[in-house]
C-alpha cells in the first residue's frame, strides 16, 4: 500500500513539472503559486492563481487522469458521493468545504518512459457556473443524493432524462469494483465547452 502511495506521489511531481510549464506559457495574465500545505489541499487548493490586472484571487484543484497515461478519454469523472464505513459522504463537486474555484482537469496525459511526462491537455473548469447548469438540469446536490441513495446495489452507467448520454453525460455507480463504492458525474469535455463553463488552455 505504501510504495503505491509513494508511486502516486511520485506521478504527481512529476506531472506538476509538465503542467507549470504549461501554465508559465500559457497563463500570462496570472501569476501562479504552487500549494504544498495538506490542509489547503484538503480544501481543493493545489495552485492559486492572482490577476495581474486586478489582483483577483482563484483558487485551482488540479484532477488528473494518471490512471490513463497513453490514453485519450473525451470525458471527465466528477465525483458526488463515496462511502466510508458504511456512510454515504459528500463527494468534492458538491462540498461546501472545498474552496475551489477552477477545476484544472488534465487529460490525454502522454509519457516517454514511467513518470517522464511528455504531453497533456489542461481544461479549466468553472466550478460555479457547472453547480449552476446542474441546477437548472433539476440535477442539484440533493436530487443527486436522492438518485444515489434509491440504487444502493446498481453497478455501473445510468442514463440521466436531463442528459443526452452520448453526447453530453451519465451517472457511473463503481458499487461493485471500489472499497469506496463511488458515484460519478460522467461529461464530455466539449459538451462543458460548448457549454461555456469550461475552456482549454492546452
Amino acid at each position: 500500500m505504501k510504495s503505491s502511495f509513494r508511486s502516486d506521489l511520485e506521478k504527481e511531481k512529476q506531472l506538476a513539472k509538465l503542467l507549470d510549464h504549461y501554465y508559465r506559457k500559457h497563463l500570462k495574465k496570472y501569476c501562479f503559486k504552487r500549494v504544498s500545505n495538506l490542509k489547503e489541499q484538503k480544501k481543493g487548493v493545489d495552485l492559486i492563481l492572482t490577476s495581474k490586472a486586478d489582483s483577483a484571487v482563484f483558487y485551482v484543484d488540479e484532477k488528473a487522469q494518471l490512471d490513463y497515461v497513453n490514453d485519450s478519454l473525451p470525458t471527465f469523472s466528477f465525483e458526488l458521493f463515496y462511502e466510508k464505513n458504511g456512510v454515504q459522504k459528500q463527494g468534492w463537486l458538491f462540498d461546501s468545504k472545498k474552496k475551489t474555484d477552477f477545476y484544472a482537469l488534465v487529460t490525454s496525459i502522454y509519457a516517454d518512459e514511467e513518470n517522464i511526462f511528455t504531453s497533456c491537455n489542461i481544461t479549466f473548469v468553472n466550478r460555479k457556473l457547472l453547480i449552476d447548469f446542474l441546477e437548472q438540469k433539476g440535477l442539484s446536490k440533493d436530487k443527486l443524493a436522492e438518485i444515489a441513495a434509491s440504487q444502493n446495489s446498481f453497478h455501473g452507467k445510468m442514463e440521466l432524462r436531463a442528459l443526452d448520454i452520448r453526447n453530453e453525460g451519465y451517472l457511473f455507480f463503481s458499487r461493485k469494483n471500489k472499497v469506496e463504492r463511488p458515484v460519478n458525474l460522467i461529461l464530455k469535455l466539449d459538451f462543458l465547452i460548448k457549454l461555456g463553463v469550461a475552456k482549454k488552455l492546452v
